[in-house]
């Protein structure tokens, strides 16, 4: 595979207290990455306004998806994105689901699956999915939604209320974090039934046992070698026609090199 790498450094979406650590997580992951084949989106320095959309620095969020859109309309290969948080996940699904027909594989340990309505905290990292599905803040719904019968959630664990009633009436397919396998996964996405897959992995889904560099750790998640098979397993198997990693937001900078590895791993999975 030929894989250009787009670094969204955004913090705008999250509603966690280590927001912006974020940005020092995108700049751990940038720094082991090929420089030829790297673009960095500019991140606003501003907050942003919510101007009424119920969103958070919903300003900021619309201004980094459009540059980001810019820069994955100029970039060959196969985009891998790097946040920041799970708002840069808009404009990358966005852009391909826009061009082909793709499944989403939705490895996080939260769905995403707010509007602004049902939100509690007003973070577009927890309505990201449900506004890629058509529903959310105008102003940040795509031209081409998706469509729920290409979305496959894979460890989801920590369900807002209106979340597991949208995803119970959507019929949108779970498989719970201690079901997880290279086997059940990769079957589901085939029965998808999409030309290609498009993988999210918000590190969150990852144990924190094994993991300790996000903002929003949940308890009993896939552990980090049962994830690295998975997602050996569909690249070997489907066609990954993009990727997003997300929410990597270590203590420190100094305390990223501890979870370096894991990512540097999935990374060379997605694209071998």
């Amino acid at each position: 595979m030929t894989a250009s790498f787009v670094v969204v450094p955004q913090w705008q979406g999250s509603g966690s207290a280590r927001a912006m650590r974020l940005v020092d997580g995108a700049d751990a992951i940038r720094g082991d990455l090929p420089v030829s084949s790297t673009v960095v989106v500019e991140i606003p320095l501003e907050a942003g306004e919510s101007l009424g959309s119920g969103v958070h620095r919903y300003s900021s969020l619309q201004l980094v998806r459009d540059r980001q859109l810019d820069v994955l309309d100029a970039v060959p290969g196969t985009a891998i994105t790097i946040g920041g948080d799970c708002g840069v996940e808009l404009a990358a699904i966005s852009h391909l689901a826009a061009r082909r027909d793709v499944a989403v594989v939705w490895f996080d340990a939260h769905p995403d699956l707010n509007t602004p309505e049902s939100s509690t905290s007003g973070a577009f990292t927890g309505m990201v999915l449900r506004t890629l599905l058509g529903e959310g803040a105008p102003g940040l719904v795509p031209e081409t939604p998706l469509a729920r019968e290409r979305v496959l959630l894979v460890g989801c664990r920590d369900f807002d209320d209106a979340e597991d009633e949208f995803v119970t009436s959507a019929a949108i397919p779970l498989i719970p974090a201690e079901a997880a396998s290279a086997d059940q996964v990769v079957d589901a996405v085939v029965a998808l039934g999409a030309d290609a897959v498009y993988v999210h992995i918000d590190l969150d889904v990852i144990d924190p046992g094994d993991f300790d560099g996000v903002g929003s750790p949940e308890p009993f998640g896939i552990p980090a070698v049962t994830l690295l098979a998975i997602v050996g397993a569909l690249a070997a198997r489907v066609e990954i026609a993009g990727a997003g990693i997300t929410s990597f937001a270590p203590s420190s900078p100094e305390h990223a090199v501890d979870d370096l590895p894991t990512i540097l791993r999935l990374i060379a999975a997605l694209t071998r």
